[in-house]
């Protein structure tokens, strides 16, 4: 009896730590820092010779690097989506770009989605979009109806004019729901942002004077074009690497001033100290634009493309005394699985519907196996090339099948023996494809009882 009370007593001990852990201060702050176009090799960590990362590298030098991260779209909303939610994003109405333009634009955020901010303010966490939002430009599907507590950046898909902020015409700047016109190049001005939030939410204490959670989303629209980086950063490009013809230059210059601005969000965690207590994840929403002179590494196409290079994407997650310094994992993950890595790190167990499989095991050392489930990606839109219509690409083990154009016959091709993806095996391998095909097709079925366009 006694040694039984003694067990219990013991358990007890260590469910109320396990729930110690988990309250205030020992919840961990979690920032998530999207770049928008960031090519699969196009930092210094990878071994691209003419640029200079030194951010981006501290974080794979002071994290884990994953060697195999997908983006779940090789454009931005639905990774966007798929972040946010957990979700393949045509399962949330968002299969496409969200555009300013009624007539060209290709999903609409459900209504009823759950949120990741949503998620973790059941776990006392108050939260923070700064950057690009592109998931909607109004009612219901604004930054702070969605669970954010604060929206410091840019509704709408893209800048026409890093300096001017506008696009067609339009200002889409909001300081929560207030339209603003700040002044500055936007790269500058979402991290003069963050450092500000940082900086606030440090002195935050509840009414037991712990620290209170933040998670920051911070969203980057850099190296997204117009190529537009401040003079002075092309010309330090150019004198450190002569001869380099003028499109690398421009998007070299743009990287590094972005690589500088993650920089100084480093930084002031560090004088802020708060460091040692904040799980900071980074990755693209999609790969590198090859006209614009983007490194997307030795795999095939770019960005609007499922080919590899369209949706592999640098991916660093650093989390000191947690994640071994240095590390690297083969394992497969894609945007989606953010979602529920950062509610497991923060101690949420009633996670909603998700896709998404948590890595928070991978980046604490614990063996975790690759799970055996088919990767979906899909992306649709309009004009002459789509017509409307979508694109998509399914991998199953080594297999890739895959539709790049909705106009022409499906492909298959063996990643483990031909990761540039060059030779089409769907006359060789019938069985394969048919079983592909045929998983596809489930998925196709699947998005479509979701509406992509409002009633």
């Amino acid at each position: 009896m006694v040694f039984r009370a003694l067990s219990l007593l013991g358990l007890f001990t260590v469910c109320l730590f396990a729930l110690r852990t988990l309250e205030g201060a020992e919840r961990p702050n979690v920032i998530v820092i999207l770049v928008d176009d960031l090519g699969r090799g196009d930092y210094s960590g990878f071994g691209t010779p003419d640029i200079l990362t030194p951010a981006i590298d501290r974080l794979g030098r002071e994290g884990m690097t994953f060697n195999n991260f997908y983006a779940n779209s090789c454009v931005c909303s639905p990774t966007r989506a798929a972040l946010l939610t957990g979700r393949y994003p045509d399962q949330v109405g968002v299969p496409g770009v969200i555009r300013h333009t009624v007539d060209n634009s290709w999903g609409w955020l459900d209504p009823a989605a759950v949120l990741l901010p949503q998620s973790l303010k059941a776990a006392g966490y108050h939260s923070a979009l700064i950057g690009k939002w592109h998931l909607g430009l109004e009612s219901p599907n604004t930054p702070t109806e969605r669970g954010f507590d604060d929206f410091h950046g840019f509704l709408g898909d893209m800048m026409d004019d890093y300096w001017t902020h506008l696009r067609g015409g339009q200002n889409f700047m909001r300081r929560n729901r207030e339209v603003i016109d700040p002044q500055g190049h936007a790269t500058d001005l979402f991290t003069e942002w963050a450092c500000d939030y940082l900086t606030g939410r440090a002195a935050v204490r509840d009414a037991s004077g712990q620290a209170v959670p933040f998670f920051l989303y911070l969203a980057y629209n850099a190296p997204h074009d117009p190529i537009q980086p401040p003079v002075e950063w092309v010309e330090r490009v150019r004198q450190r690497v002569p001869g380099i013809a003028d499109k690398r230059a421009s998007l070299v210059a743009l990287i590094e001033h972005l690589d500088s601005g993650i920089g100084r969000v480093l930084d002031r965690l560090e004088k802020l100290h708060l460091s040692e207590n904040t799980l900071v994840i980074f990755t693209s929403d999609n790969g590198g634009v090859l006209g614009h002179g983007a490194v997307n590494g030795p795999w095939r196409s770019e960005k609007q493309h499922m080919y590899e290079g369209g949706l592999r994407v640098p991916a660093m997650v650093r989390w000191p005394g947690r994640i071994a310094a240095g590390s690297r994992t083969d394992r497969i993950a894609l945007t989606m699985d953010i979602f529920p890595t950062v509610l497991d790190a923060a101690g949420v167990e009633a996670v909603p519907v998700a896709e998404g499989i948590s890595f928070l095991p991978t980046l604490v050392g614990q063996v975790q196996e690759n799970t055996t489930r088919d990767l979906y990606f899909v992306r649709r839109e309009g004009g002459p090339p789509y017509g409307g219509k979508t694109i998509e690409a399914l991998i199953r083990g080594d297999w890739k099948l895959i539709q790049d154009s909705p106009f022409k016959p499906l492909e298959l091709y063996n990643l483990k023996s031909d990761p540039g993806e060059t030779t089409n095996l769907t006359s060789q391998e019938p069985r394969v494809y048919q079983e592909l095909s045929a998983a596809l097709r489930r998925h196709i079925q699947q998005a479509g009882r979701i509406p992509w366009q409002e009633p």
